[in-house]
């Protein structure tokens, strides 16, 4: 199994707005691709920021690739992203993940 962990951050102002954002259009994007174990997002505010981290889990880099791109490595943004985002990381992280 492996995990892809995405991370960005927003203003704090914006957290709910993003989280809403979030859970209409990334998370059932990943959990509607064929080989997709679960999508969770992750929240931390601090002062005057909100981090995120998306979660995913995957069968293989295959299906990774079918959601993402044959460059699987790379951040998938949203056209509305840039209304909330404060910065565009450019590449995602992965990791086997072991039961």
């Amino acid at each position: 199994m492996i995990a892809r962990i995405w991370h960005g951050t927003t203003e704090a102002a914006k957290a709910d707005d993003y989280l809403e954002f979030l859970n209409q259009t990334g998370i059932p994007d990943y959990r509607n691709t064929k080989g997709n174990l679960g999508a969770y997002v992750l929240r931390r505010i601090e002062n005057d920021k909100a981090h995120f981290l998306t979660l995913s889990f995957w069968d293989s880099l295959g299906a990774i690739r079918t959601f993402a791109g044959e460059d699987y490595q790379r951040a998938r943004y949203y056209p509305r992203d840039k209304e909330f985002l404060l910065e565009f990381e450019p590449t995602v992280q992965h990791y086997e993940a072991f039961e």
